[in-house]
């Protein structure tokens, strides 16, 4: 893009940007509407804090008792130097027996309200209610079956099993559900109502760097079954990428995957494409040749994020001693977001383009980039993290614009690397959820990422 029209998009992003918050009550400076507990506030602002809490996050499902949660959070929480009042005072209830078991009772039940605001369900069944809701608010779900990388056959054969029972049940229930013409076209044809995200580490115990080739032939019967019943139920399969190790050799079996003649004609699919990883470009090269030179009926969906993994690339390439290989500067990331925004948007109708994100920065240029592109406000998606951005996918739905909301569904075990995920992001102190929630003045919000070249 040239530099006169990146110059012209400004006023439109902040027109757009503006038109969005007032549709959205959580950019009026609350700190606690992002999340409703105190604690997490106080998280956001003080790292020890913080760690101490997901730490006890991540155990919970471990514990036995009451006496036994209390015993963690108190231990967590004494290694916070500078305790505010109110962790001061939950230290001193701990000192007692009685005490132990009211504060271990209030830890677990402030976990399973923050999961319940992030898992929309046990199972896919148990998530109907919430999907049919959204459905009726103009907006569409993406079911993602909460579960981490296997370590068996047996528990990838599981995994896959889940996967297709909940192809069933959502294509089923999404073929009951009220018309929503803006969810279900766009410029490129039909899109399916159901949408399941899966991941390939969950499908095969065999998924390692050293030896990728092992993992993508055990992976790929189950995930070529998924493809198929996807193609026969009219659904959508989206491929999740997770950490860097894997990010090639999942990209290479879907793609090659999809290149087989018995998907020519469906099932839609699509991949993500994490914007943090500063090889970000060359990946997505590689993904618009292949759909160049890949006849299929349906494009492919590219799901642009910027991702969840930053913590753990990050500590894993410094302890091997090796080039950080995501942005370690918000400002570089955003500004890559966009530029990666604009060459998506450039290339339909090769691929369908999924937005996700919560920077309303990133949101605004987005909707202002297919605007100056004279593209249909129905040809880019918009999608949000449940629990996370649903009153900005409530305001872009109202704008009449297409949006998507992810949906995790699994038990609290399972969820829980998910849901530390989500408030590492939801906490960070760079992060545009904690800008916004601390009142953050929306020009500052709305303004260019500031690079560091």
């Amino acid at each position: 893009m040239v530099v006169g029209a990146a110059t012209s998009l400004e006023p439109e992003i902040r027109r757009v940007g503006k038109a969005l918050s007032e549709g959205f009550p959580s950019h009026r400076g609350n700190p606690l509407k992002v999340l409703d507990d105190r604690a997490m506030d106080l998280a956001a602002q003080d790292a020890e804090l913080r760690a101490a809490l997901f730490r006890f996050v991540d155990v919970v499902p471990a514990c036995r008792s009451l006496d036994d949660l209390a015993a963690h959070l108190t231990s967590f929480l004494g290694e916070v130097h500078a305790q505010p009042p109110s962790l001061r005072a939950a230290m001193r209830i701990g000192d007692t027996k009685a005490g132990r078991a009211a504060l271990g009772a209030a830890g677990a039940a402030g976990v399973r309200r923050m999961a319940h605001r992030f898992i929309v369900g046990e199972d896919p069944q148990a998530a109907l209610p919430t999907l049919r809701r959204l459905w009726r608010d103009g907006i569409a779900a993406s079911v993602d079956l909460l579960g981490e990388a296997t370590v068996t056959a047996e528990e990838a054969d599981r995994y896959a099993a889940r996967c297709a029972q909940a192809l069933d049940t959502l294509a089923a229930a999404y073929a009951r559900m009220d018309e929503q013409p803006l969810l279900e076209r766009d410029a490129s044809g039909p899109l399916p109502r159901a949408n399941l995200s899966v991941k390939v580490s969950a499908l095969t115990p065999l998924l390692r760097p050293e030896a990728p080739e092992r993992g993508q032939r055990d992976a790929a019967p189950r995930l070529r079954a998924l493809l198929r019943q996807a193609k026969q139920l009219d659904a959508h399969l989206h491929i999740d990428m997770e950490s860097l190790d894997t990010r090639e050799a999942v990209l290479e079996l879907v793609l090659d995957l999809l290149a087989e003649a018995e998907f020519a004609d469906g099932p839609s699919a699509g991949v993500v494409l994490q914007a943090y990883l500063r090889d970000s470009p060359q990946t997505l090269d590689t993904i618009l040749e292949w759909a160049d030179r890949t006849p299929r009926a349906l494009p492919l969906v590219v799901r642009l994020v910027k991702g969840a993994y930053w913590d753990h690339e990050v500590v894993e390439a410094r302890q091997h001693g090796w080039s950080v290989p995501v942005f370690e500067r918000k400002g570089d990331c955003d500004a890559n977001f966009e530029a990666l925004t604009a060459r998506l948007l450039e290339a339909r109708p090769l691929v369908r383009v999924a937005i996700a994100s919560h920077n309303l920065r990133s949101v605004a240029h987005a909707i202002a980039r297919n605007r100056l592109l004279d593209g249909e406000p129905r040809d880019v998606e918009f999608q949000v993290l449940r629990g996370l951005g649903d009153d900005l996918g409530r305001a872009l739905a109202a704008s009449g614009l297409r949006v998507r909301s992810y949906c995790p569904v699994g038990d609290l075990v399972a969820g829980m690397a998910y849901l530390v995920r989500r408030l590492l992001e939801n906490t960070a102190n760079e992060s545009f959820l904690a800008d916004q929630a601390h009142g953050v003045p929306l020009e500052q919000l709305l303004a260019p990422p500031e690079t560091s070249t």
